[in-house]
């Protein structure tokens, strides 16, 4: 508290606030000190200097730009509108996708993970909470637990997702899913190309010289701690949303080929001798302008999971140090069952490859949580670029900056890394100032 008077009474303070402003309320700012000098090329006059040494506490405060809601929720909306973005700009155009594009064949497809043991689960039916796994004549499991549970979940009920009986759980399949589910990915998109190409009688090579497959997916975990996969997944011509796919694919071709591709590829474990597949529990759908599942409806659901990690199984947002005691971590304890036969598994030499000990707080998932095909639409450093452009153009309207043409202004910076991060009443004054949940060490307190 004295930390949060003290910034205060600051002469400095009103610059220290507009720092925090500009960073759009970071809550783990980098802080970097240096200079930027922009001379005249022509006669090695300086035009314009900015240094740090002015700044309050000596440094420049810039955005994390983390993508996890968990560490800097500020940060995090940002990657979270850009991806919503992304998405919706390959459904109906824009940010340099034409919009006829909105008449390609699309589909909003969910790739699941099968069942490695009972958990409890919310259901409902017409509006009305159904018991967890009601079951008149249930079994009794090898551990003495009767395999049932009568209780109708909330919502926000911690034991969602937890094994009936932890100890008939399949927790070695459960992050070995999750290790090879990037690899089921890339083998179900070759899959879904080589059904394409048979059912319009083409080579994979004539396929590529006529229609371009393209695609944007976002991995969600489940309550139990395994991933599956949302994709956009979309039909066009040889150049991509440029171009329209030929007249002979429709919507029910890739609807095919989709269900195809999700039952016929499998991915092997040889040091274990075991095999996965998608779950049996495949969605897809067309997207429409209108109705339920329209495009803004999909762009902001993938989006929403594209700043999400394995939070909700009750994990940590950083690795897991061997040293770390894991009897001691503030986690569930499934979930730290979960980490424990990473780590076991980790130690194999024959499973070295799935790094399971380097990524065990994401369960033994280690791919990118969104991806999408090189055609599908804008990139988000393109979005990244136009906004930074914008911000550059206000400053020079402002008179923050000079206008100059970079072909005759030399530009020379330097810039040192100088530290991370707000103490608590810093954080509490910026969560103040913008208006935005406060965070302590990476979580939300409520």
């Amino acid at each position: 508290m004295a930390g949060l008077i003290t910034r205060l009474n600051r002469p400095d303070y009103d610059r220290w606030a507009c720092q925090i402003k500009r960073t759009g309320g970071c809550r783990q700012p980098i802080h970097l000190r240096g200079k930027v000098e922009h001379y005249d090329r022509a006669t090695g006059r300086l035009l314009h200097r900015y240094t740090t040494r002015t700044e309050p506490d000596g440094v420049l405060h810039v955005p994390c730009k983390t993508r996890r809601a968990s560490r800097c929720p500020a940060c995090a909306e940002v990657y979270r509108a850009d991806t919503y973005q992304l998405v919706r700009a390959g459904l109906v155009g824009g940010k340099g996708v034409p919009e006829t594009v909105a008449a390609h064949p699309c589909l909003f497809v969910t790739l699941t993970a099968p069942s490695f043991g009972a958990v409890h689960s919310r259901r409902e039916k017409n509006g009305k909470v159904l018991p967890c796994h009601a079951r008149r004549d249930a079994q009794t499991c090898p551990h003495g637990r009767v395999l049932s549970c009568t209780t109708r979940h909330a919502a926000d009920d911690p034991h969602l997702g937890e094994p009936l009986c932890p100890d008939c759980y399949d927790y070695e399949g459960s992050v070995l899913f999750n290790a090879v589910s990037p690899e089921l990915w890339r083998r179900f998109t070759e899959a879904l190309r080589r059904r394409v190409a048979r059912l319009c009688g083409l080579t994979l090579k004539e396929l590529r010289e006529r229609l371009t497959i393209s695609f944007a997916k976002v991995a969600e975990y489940q309550r139990r701690g395994v991933v599956h996969f949302h994709a956009v997944i979309r039909l066009d011509g040889p150049t991509g949303p440029t171009s329209p796919p030929p007249a002979w694919t429709t919507t029910d071709t890739l609807m095919d080929a989709v269900h195809h591709a999700a039952t016929a590829i499998t991915v092997t474990v040889d040091a274990l001798n075991r095999t996965f597949s998608w779950g049996d529990q495949l969605d897809a759908r067309p997207i429409t302008l209108d109705g339920e599942l329209t495009e803004q409806a999909v762009a902001a659901y993938i989006a929403k999971y594209a700043t999400k990690a394995a939070e909700c199984v009750g994990t940590l947002d950083r690795r897991i140090n061997l040293l770390d005691d894991l009897d001691a971590l503030p986690i569930r304890d499934h979930a730290r069952r979960l980490i424990a036969t990473c780590l076991h598994l980790g130690a194999r030499e024959d499973l070295a490859d799935l790094r399971l000990t380097q990524w065990a707080h994401m369960l033994g998932f280690r791919g990118h949580f969104s991806t999408k095909s090189r055609r599908y639409s804008t990139t988000l450093g393109a979005l990244r670029a136009a906004r930074q452009d914008h911000m550059r153009t206000e400053e020079v309207t402002t008179g923050r900056l000079p206008l100059f043409d970079e072909d005759t202004v030399l530009v020379i910076t330097h810039w040192q890394y100088a530290g991370k991060g707000l103490s608590l009443g810093d954080q509490l004054l910026a969560a103040a100032i913008t208006r935005t949940p406060l965070l302590v060490e990476g979580r939300d307190p409520s």
